[in-house]
């Protein structure tokens, strides 16, 4: 058995946003392409999605927002703002998305695996409680961390935000809890305008927010030195009991989004700062979960640092 779980359903290629919308079937189809061509599928242990009960769907999202994405997916196509497609399937293939999130949560905390990347769709970081937004529906990594709080009894949850756009949605779901650490680097000013350095929580969640906005052109050096000496050390003093990374690759070079230069081998030590940070933290307990990368060749070559990363047996 493979230590590394990949969790990925055919059904998440049936979201239709259009041929020509950067977030489309064939970012995802390329990828699974890509990690079967290059064996990498035989590594790793396949976890199918599950049908997640609305309830967990409902610990982020009020009833009449998930009622208002079933009725637009009923009345397809639609639209939730100028960026986000509504089309026949969308509904029902946003909660398998939270549902694969749940089923790799479930394989880790029952010991199939000792960490899981979920290769899912649409996004989720975007999405607020009541507003879906910036290609995303449900918010799949909050569904994620409130299942296994609930679920198995864990109390600090930790999230790594490596998407070039900031996780607003994610965000916001946390703002006030101290109980969920939200850490974001991303590119600023840039959409959606939110991840300011002074956004730091509130309330009882103030110093559980911490926010790293980079200048447009940032490398992996200065994304490394950010890890390294920011990320790591405020993430250790929180120490976890489980981690989640909202894994969007378009802080690649040669995305055709944004304007940062992440290279392939820089998301790999990115990963590799992370899993350290679980092995003393978490015995391991990873669930990485794709956000963007609007590229498909440099997705797939980034996913695949990333994972064979994750099943490593040693951390830098």
């Amino acid at each position: 058995m493979s230590t590394t779980g990949l969790v990925y359903h055919p059904d998440y290629l049936k979201h239709d946003t259009g041929k020509f919308h950067p977030e489309n079937a064939s970012r995802l189809s390329y990828l699974m392409e890509h990690l079967e061509k290059n064996k990498i599928l035989s590594l790793v242990e396949q976890i199918m999605p599950l049908n997640p009960p609305l309830e967990w769907v409902e610990k982020i999202h009020p009833r009449e927002y998930i009622r208002l994405i079933e009725d637009f997916s009923g009345h397809a196509p639609a639209r939730l703002d100028a960026d986000t497609v509504i089309s026949s399937e969308t509904y029902r293939v946003a909660l398998l998305s939270v549902g694969g999130v749940i089923a790799g949560v479930d394989g880790v905390m029952q010991g199939r695996v000792k960490n899981a990347f979920c290769a899912v769709r649409p996004p989720g970081h975007h999405a607020e409680p009541g507003r879906g937004m910036g290609f995303c529906i449900f918010n799949n990594v909050a569904a994620g961390a409130r299942y296994v709080q609930e679920k198995y009894r864990l109390k600090k949850v930790l999230i790594a935000d490596w998407d070039a756009h900031h996780g607003n949605g994610t965000q916001k779901v946390f703002y006030s809890d101290p109980t969920v650490y939200y850490f974001s680097i991303h590119q600023f000013p840039f959409y959606p305008g939110s991840g300011k350095e002074s956004e730091e929580g509130e309330g009882d969640g103030f110093g559980y927010t911490l926010n790293i906005p980079m200048f447009a052109g940032s490398g992996d050096l200065e994304y490394i030195e950010v890890f390294e000496t920011i990320f790591y050390p405020a993430a250790l003093k929180f120490a976890p009991e489980f981690i989640f990374i909202s894994a969007g690759f378009d802080a690649h070079m040669d995305d055709p989004l944004t304007d940062l230069q992440i290279s392939s081998n820089g998301f790999r030590e990115m990963t590799q700062v992370i899993k350290r940070l679980a092995e003393e933290t978490c015995e391991g307990r990873i669930v990485s979960v794709l956000e963007g990368g609007y590229n498909p060749k440099a997705l797939a070559s980034s996913v695949e640092a990333h994972l064979m990363t994750l099943m490593g047996n040693k951390s830098r």
